[in-house]
């Protein structure tokens, strides 16, 4: 009778897969980096628009002037009964203040430094 030979792993074998563990892992983190910045870009016009939103609410139920309200315009988000967490509203996805600005006496203009160059970056690309 032959005896059987006791197959093990070997430390080439080990290696192989821990590199192939670490190509996939590079790759799979490398994608993700590009949606994470595609979800703070969505965040960020989605707080946008919750801020216009409370702040003209803010001057319609007030009756106040909306530079007023644009002057104090993070406790007036923060202190919002539209929103739970009004702090997280008033920072754009890559944890940045928004900026506020009264346009035409009765529009308001908020910005993102990081957003517009998200969208720079991507229309350059596409």
């Amino acid at each position: 009778m032959k005896k059987k030979k006791k197959r093990s792993i070997t430390l080439i074998e080990i290696m192989i897969v821990i590199l192939l563990i670490g190509i996939i892992g590079g790759t799979l983190a490398f994608n993700m980096r590009g949606s994470m910045d595609q979800g703070r870009a969505f965040k960020s016009e989605q707080n946008m628009l919750r801020i216009h939103d409370i702040l003209m609410l803010e001057m319609a139920s007030s009756g106040r002037d909306l530079a007023e309200i644009v002057a104090n315009w993070e406790e007036n988000v923060k202190n919002s009964p539209m929103v739970k967490d009004g702090s997280e509203i008033c920072k754009d996805g890559w944890n940045k203040l928004f900026e506020v600005k009264v346009i035409d006496d009765d529009d308001l203009q908020i910005t993102s430094a990081k957003l517009e160059a998200f969208k720079k970056k991507h229309e350059k690309k596409g």
